[in-house]
């Protein structure tokens, strides 16, 4: 008989989507602002693919696109300290 081998301990999940965002490390304002740094990154690779043949408007456009790049990284690096601050806020 073989025996069987264990590759991962088993977690109780029972407790729905809380449960899965603890395990993976991330809240659901966290998922949220990972999601839309996604979204933004994916605007910014269109913006690059859809250069121009004008050498002074692909310039433009492609800095724009480098721009908003930046912006998405940034956000998905960040997003959530950046956010926490305006819904943890005590007054």
């Amino acid at each position: 008989m073989s025996e069987l081998t264990t590759l991962a301990k088993p977690v109780d999940m029972s407790g729905g989507f809380k449960d899965f965002f603890d395990t993976i490390g991330l809240t659901g304002g966290g998922l949220v602002t990972k999601g839309i740094a996604a979204v933004i990154a994916i605007i910014a690779l269109r913006m690059l693919l859809q250069l121009s043949n004008d050498p002074k408007g692909a310039l433009q456009k492609g800095s724009f696109a480098v721009g908003t790049l930046f912006v998405a990284v940034i956000l998905a690096l960040y997003g959530d300290t950046l956010f926490s601050t305006v819904t943890n806020a005590k007054g």
